[in-house]
């Protein structure tokens, strides 16, 4: 069993590796010790071995803290200062001190929801939030949709990842939930920055879909799509296919990005015999799309860059930060000892409170990602 605690003004983070449920929320609790007194939110993070737990953790967290409002779901792993905990069990906490006007728990939103609940928008109304932590089920379809309609409804730029796990699909918002999306918002009265970081560096020109069906696009730029592909993959790749596998990925630019914002999706499959290229994403004629490869080095660089830049606009120090960084990350794109992570805290200040999860899917600003890392820090 290994626990540990990281401190700041207003909030603590706390974890434990290494035991079952009990042993590690009881083991998460001692390491925040007297820091949970006042505190009045709480996030919980767990890996998928606790899956079937969600439940029995959240009762004796609010037992034992007497905080009435949580927030957290379930990762591959969890993140924390300096750390990070990869296909083990592991569970990470933070406790804050945040004025009860300045934070609203979002209940669960479906697919059928039109309107976000009353109270919410209410909420919304009074304290014009401008920030959201979203979690969301990964099995519901048109979660984009209901991001834009929770964006839209609050004027709250969201945050967050989608729950990774082999087994259930819980999230927390105040109560144990899953089936849409839920999360927190937080009022016009906190600072807060974020960035992105992408995983993905691009390996050839940006090409315009001459002809696309559904997720097939079968020209590109006047040419058959897989003709264009090899030629940007070079000769090495395109003589043995099988080694473009999780390697290999399509984008698609953010239109109006003045950044060159582009969402990764994987390689459906490629036809060499028809031309063909197929993508996880509808596509249509007239869109554009360009290929990317998994570039640890490049990676680690933009990852520098981004904390670097999110660290100078907050103008002070973070009193915590968030980080939902996909599955295909951390120790399987930037190797052993905690190397995604340690390389946030040094820059971020391994004083700095941080927890967050290995996430299906990361999001922000109502758009869902693949193979990035989304930094949240509140200042």
């Amino acid at each position: 069993m290994t626990e540990s605690r990281v401190q700041s003004e207003g909030f603590s983070v706390s974890h434990a590796t290494g035991g079952d449920w009990k042993e590690l929320t009881e083991a998460c609790l001692l390491a925040l010790g007297k820091s949970v007194k006042g505190s009045n939110l709480g996030f919980v993070y767990v890996s998928d071995s606790l899956d079937e737990d969600l439940h029995m953790i959240l009762k004796r967290l609010k037992d034992a803290t007497r905080i009435h409002d949580w927030v957290g779901t379930i990762g591959f792993g969890v993140c924390v200062s300096n750390a990070e905990f990869f296909d083990m069990p592991a569970m990470a906490l933070m406790v804050g001190t945040v004025p009860p006007e300045n934070f609203c728990i979002l209940p669960t939103i479906r697919p059928g929801d039109r309107d976000l609940p009353l109270e919410v928008l209410e909420w919304a109304r009074k304290h014009h939030p401008v920030f959201g932590i979203i979690h969301a089920d990964p099995r519901v379809p048109g979660l984009e949709k209901i991001f834009s309609r929770i964006q839209g409804q609050t004027h709250s730029f969201l945050v967050g990842g989608m729950t990774a796990s082999r087994g259930s699909m819980d999230q927390i918002a105040g109560e144990v939930t899953d089936g849409g999306v839920s999360g927190i918002l937080f009022g016009s009265d906190i600072g807060v920055a974020t960035g992105l970081t992408q995983g993905c560096s691009p390996i050839g020109s940006l090409h315009r879909v001459s002809r696309g069906r559904d997720n097939i696009i079968l020209a590109l730029d006047g040419q058959p799509a897989f003709e264009v592909f090899k030629e940007d993959i070079g000769e090495l790749l395109a003589r043995d296919l099988s080694k473009i596998n999780g390697y290999v990925h399509a984008a698609l630019p953010v239109i109006g990005s003045d950044t060159g914002d582009y969402v990764v999706r994987n390689l459906l499959g490629v036809y060499p015999e028809k031309g063909w290229v197929s993508i996880g994403e509808r596509i249509a004629a007239g869109d554009q799309v360009m290929f990317v490869r998994r570039d640890g080095a490049a990676a680690k660089a933009d990852l520098e860059k981004m904390v670097s830049e999110v660290k100078a606009r907050a103008g002070r120090l973070p009193r915590a930060a968030f980080y939902f960084t996909c599955v295909a990350r951390g120790p399987n794109l930037f190797g052993p000892s905690s190397a995604e992570l340690a390389t946030i805290s040094k820059i971020l200040g391994e004083d700095v409170p941080l927890i967050g999860f290995f996430a299906n899917g990361e999001i922000s600003n109502s758009r869902l990602y693949g193979y990035t890392g989304i930094l949240a820090i509140i200042h």
